[in-house]
């Protein structure tokens, strides 16, 4: 077995390989304290045909085995990755696929499996730094090492792989992957940094995995396999001499084409042409495709450097035409729709009563509920595409992902605002950014729900097309212009700071002066958008739909929590299926209690006071003879507080006790004593008023 250790921020990071997995083209274990994770990578032995774009596939798993627990739920297995692993599995492959080459085509898949976590370090940013090293040893190619880093801000200092508990002091938190010198892939939030903050942090976390390159290197050097060899999709020099002087000027007056779907359909016209008129071989469409492609992305690249003209005719930091409807709908609690070009989002705010809240099982914190959810979804329809609408992806698990951190650090507490609040982004047109159209359209639709954020949250994607000295920024970049830039970053924050970042960088060497212009002229777009969106609405509503519930929160002592659920919950369901209230228990005491109708949850207070109430001496009650004995009578002056009215303490001579009272009668009494086992010893004598 091969050992090899680095420094990152304050801790070891430990690397081995040659005990575990040895059937894989390459395995190792990455540990950092107690956690500790295996990372496998298989390489298929034929190269798939009829794709073009690297297969690969990253699966993160956890096992509650790996942190001591048995998982929750009947089946106690797991089953389907849980979001946190999709969402973990997608850090993995955004650094990693840039960096396996072009045309290759061979299936490779990365396995992350947690065998030990400790309740210091997240094994997340291990699996990164574990995929590079196994890739880097084996036989696959490979353009790394590359390295993972977790990057937080604590009392404003910059920490490199922090522990939970102090992550939990954090205003910026950041995940990120880096070469020897470039930044590659960065995702995170933030509680409204500046640019300059995240501009530092982000070179921070570059100096900061430097060692662990280091350490990959010199593991290679002692045990790496030689690569393998691959066809790649160059194609015939004069053919592809022949493409381009046939298709440059046509694809240049595509470029004139503002809507994508006539874009498109002429530039995909341009191919078929060329196959006819030169009477390509089958065997070459393949790849004559494949560099078709390329031959657009590079034309248009050059247009965008040399004249500052966009696809659409844009400028580089011009932004789409922005329209929005509030409330387009009835019946949801709050409901936005956002245009941008031809980007169209339409969210839904839905509020609901705490125990609605989602339950999250996670390494540290275990079991806990979450208040507030976002929700992407991408139809098919939204690009024109005939196919059925499925389950979830994972690229809509991390959209959704991505535009929940942009506006989660804006939720209201939950004493401020009771309500669990899920927010629904459809997407209805889909060419740019429909993540930072989520943004605008959740904030948006927050504000019509009544939800007190102090400030609209937007979100704007970004490009930018780099070659020598020369670099072009551009704002608001379309799905095209996606694919042909050398960074692709999404940045989403309010009017004072950025609240949640993206970042895809394709070239080596950014200068730090470039990166802090791009997210300057971020920030530029986004108060653009933040203008029309205060436009629209300016502040919250002041009261929340009349189809939502209400809500209301009341404090109790903690000992009296089980008198309010009663013997197997008896009271909690008697208050939500005779009263038609939802009472919700908390820590610390808090009750929570929700119904559509604000007399009922008056009516349930009133139920609860009276449960939790203790019997009082010298106070005088209004109660009901529960028993009738000839020694004398039983009262309830409390729900579930019953004292007795010996015959001697009842005012008069009382001959007959049966025959002057019956069970039902309700009867003034006072409370003269309490014994030290809470029963109180009553009278009915001098009694002027009830309590």
């Amino acid at each position: 077995m091969e050992r090899i250790s680095a420094k990152i921020g304050d801790s070891e990071v430990i690397i081995e390989t040659g005990h575990y997995a040895k059937l894989s083209d390459g395995a190792v274990v990455v540990r950092q304290g107690d956690t500790a994770i295996l990372i496998t990578v298989v390489m298929s032995e034929e190269p798939i045909s009829g794709i073009d774009f690297v297969p690969l596939s990253v699966d993160y798993r956890e096992q509650s085995s790996a942190w001591g627990r048995i998982p929750g739920g009947f089946v106690k297995r797991e089953g389907k990755p849980t979001e946190r692993e999709v969402l973990v599995s997608r850090v993995i492959d955004r650094p990693i696929r840039p960096m396996l080459p072009e045309g290759f085509f061979h299936d490779v898949v990365i396995t992350a499996l947690t065998l030990s976590a400790d309740d210091k370090y997240d094994p997340d940013v291990l699996a990164i730094t574990g995929a590079s090293t196994a890739l880097h040893i084996s036989r696959i190619p490979f353009d790394g090492p590359i390295a993972g880093v977790r990057v937080c801000r604590i009392e404003g200092k910059f920490v490199a792989n922090p522990t939970y508990e102090e992550r939990q002091k954090a205003d910026l938190e950041i995940i990120m992957a880096g070469s020897k010198d470039a930044i590659i892939m960065v995702e995170g939030g933030a509680k409204e940094v500046d640019e300059d903050t995240l501009a530092e942090a982000l070179y921070f976390g570059l100096s900061a995995i430097q060692d662990v390159l280091r350490a990959q290197e010199e593991l290679r050097q002692r045990l790496g396999l030689p690569k393998v060899g691959f066809e790649g999709m160059e194609l015939p020099l004069e053919l592809q001499k022949e493409l381009e002087e046939f298709c440059t000027d046509k694809i240049l007056q595509s470029f004139l084409i503002e809507d994508k779907r006539e874009r498109k359909t002429y530039q995909s016209n341009i191919l078929k042409e060329f196959i006819e008129n030169k009477g390509v071989p089958e065997e070459l469409h393949f790849k004559l495709s494949y560099n078709y492609k390329k031959l657009i992305s590079k034309l248009m690249r050059k247009r965008v450097l040399e004249k500052g003209v966009r696809i659409d005719g844009r400028g580089p930091k011009d932004i789409r035409t922005i329209s929005i409807e509030i409330h387009p709908f009835e019946r949801p609690h709050g409901s936005a729709i956002f245009t941008r070009g031809q980007t169209q989002a339409f969210a839904t705010a839905t509020l609901g009563s705490p125990e609605e809240g989602q339950l999250v099982e996670s390494i540290y914190e275990g079991e806990t509920f979450k208040r507030f959810m976002l929700h992407y979804n991408f139809p098919p329809f939204s690009t024109g595409e005939a196919k059925p609408w499925g389950p979830p992806r994972r690229r809509e698990i991390g959209h959704g992902a991505l535009a929940e951190r942009a506006i989660e650090p804006l939720i209201p507490p939950e004493d401020q605002f009771p309500y669990i609040i899920r927010v629904v982004s459809n997407i209805l047109e889909s060419n740019g950014s429909t993540s930072m159209a989520t943004v605008c359209a959740g904030s948006l639709a927050l504000f019509d729900a009544g939800v007190p954020l102090k400030k609209h949250v937007a979100g704007i994607a970004m490009g930018l097309i780099m070659e020598g000295d020369r670099y072009v920024i551009l704002s608001d970049i379309l799905g095209d212009e996606d694919q042909l830039g050398d960074m692709d970053f999404k940045v989403a924050g309010t009017k004072d700071g950025i609240t949640s970042v993206q970042m895809d960088i394709k070239i080596k060497g950014l200068k730090k002066e470039i990166m802090k212009e791009a997210l300057y002229q971020a920030r530029e777009g986004r108060l653009y958008i933040l203008e029309k969106m205060y436009q629209a609405i300016p502040e919250p509503r002041k009261e929340v739909s009349p189809y939502a519930p209400k809500i209301e929160i009341i404090t109790i002592p903690e000992d009296k929590t089980l008198v309010v659920i009663g013997p197997g919950g008896r009271n909690v369901k008697e208050f939500r299926d005779k009263m038609g209230v939802s009472v919700w228990v908390h820590e610390g005491g808090k009750v929570s209690l929700t119904s559509q109708s604000k007399e009922a949850i008056e009516e349930v207070k009133k139920a609860i006071k009276n449960l939790i109430a203790e019997v009082e001496v010298g106070k005088v009650y209004k109660g009901k003879i529960t028993r009738v004995e000839p020694y004398g009578v039983f009262v309830e002056v409390l729900p579930g507080k019953v004292g007795l009215l010996h015959v001697s303490k009842m005012e008069g001579y009382v001959k007959d006790v049966r025959a002057k009272f019956s069970v039902g009668d309700e009867l003034l009494v006072k409370v003269i004593e309490v014994d030290d086992q809470g029963r109180a010893k009553l009278t009915n004598i001098g009694i002027e008023k009830p309590a």
